[in-house]
């Protein structure tokens, strides 16, 4: 989708801090983190819903976010890792890696 500012950064043409990609995916930080290493993960594939991915993708979409996720608790020190899917702000389906403590209360991505 031309407009859409994820499958520009997908495609390289916006620049993101980039923490994984592969052939299918790619994560970034979030530029209005929640906390520190606030990290969105989407599919390199242009999807508006998390309904409209095929099962391998959507599969692989949660396999990747469980390798991103357990990097982020290393790297942060974090207690878990909080995710969530919207896809409300950007029309793209993402999932948001937010590093949390226990301690922290509650937060919404």
């Amino acid at each position: 989708m031309d407009e859409c500012i994820f499958c520009k950064i997908a495609a390289g043409d916006i620049p993101a801090e980039k923490v994984f990609e592969d052939e299918r995916f790619v994560a970034f930080l979030d530029i209005h983190p929640v906390s520190p290493r606030h990290t969105l993960l989407i599919p390199k594939q242009h999807f508006r819903w998390f309904y409209e991915i095929p099962d391998d993708l959507s599969d692989g979409l949660f396999r990747t976010a469980k390798k991103v996720a357990r990097t982020l608790k290393e790297e942060t020190g974090s207690d878990y890792i909080k995710l969530g899917i919207v896809g409300t702000d950007i029309p793209h389906v993402h999932v948001h890696l937010i590093p949390r403590r226990i301690a922290d209360g509650p937060v919404r991505p």
